[in-house]
């Protein structure tokens, strides 16, 4: 699997491109700025996007969600949860002097599997930095994005909207160091970990 990690916008929002081995197609994951940026690493590595994921709705994560939709005539995908944050002010763009909400496409559940650009990913519900943020697992390639919910040494803020610190707790012990050591993690921000390194290094139950 080709991951291509791009680091955008004021928050340095990691955005993932990613395609199966070989192929031609790709998912963009949380396509936060920077909108050229993102076109002309398509462009480079002769890429085409089948669709967006979402992993919450966050301004600094769906910057550019909607012109990347509409310049390639593709879906915005996210949790159905998530959909109060996306598309009212709780998706923070007053932070940064802007007014925009996003209407995604289609909405996903808990455990569903999307099958996208030739592979399968598992959409892990993780409530607690919002109510709707979700993780992306591709089981067969043990990799797992975990946007704002798991991080190296750390988990995201649980003081916005809809957010909740208990339950961020509960979804990360709950749901993703349940998965294999060996799983890469590829967060929202900052460097990857894995699922091992975390269950063995972080107390997790300090906060």
């Amino acid at each position: 699997m080709q991951i291509i990690e791009l680091k955008l916008g004021l928050l340095r929002t990691n955005t993932y491109i990613v395609a199966g081995d070989n192929s031609t197609e790709c998912i963009i994951i949380d396509p936060a700025a920077e909108e050229n940026k993102i076109v002309n690493t398509l462009v480079e590595h002769k890429l085409t996007p089948c669709g967006i994921l979402l992993t919450h709705g966050h301004f600094d994560h769906i910057g550019v969600a909607e012109n990347i939709r509409e310049r390639f005539g593709i879906k915005i995908y996210a949790m159905e949860e998530e959909k109060e944050i996306l598309e009212t002010p709780a998706n923070l763009a007053e932070m940064i002097r802007q007014n925009f909400v996003l209407k995604v496409d289609e909405y996903l559940r808990d455990s569903q599997i999307i099958d996208i650009a030739g592979l399968e990913f598992k959409v892990i519900h993780t409530p607690g930095h919002t109510i709707g943020s979700c993780c992306y697992y591709v089981e067969k390639e043990n990799v797992l994005f975990s946007g704002d919910t798991l991080f190296c040494d750390s988990h995201g803020r649980t003081d916005f909207p809809t957010g909740s610190a208990s339950d961020i707790i509960r979804s990360i012990t709950g749901k993703l160091l349940v998965l294999p050591d060996e799983t890469k993690v590829y967060p929202g921000h900052e460097a990857k970990t894995t699922i091992g390194f975390e269950r063995h290094n972080y107390d997790f139950y300090q906060f």
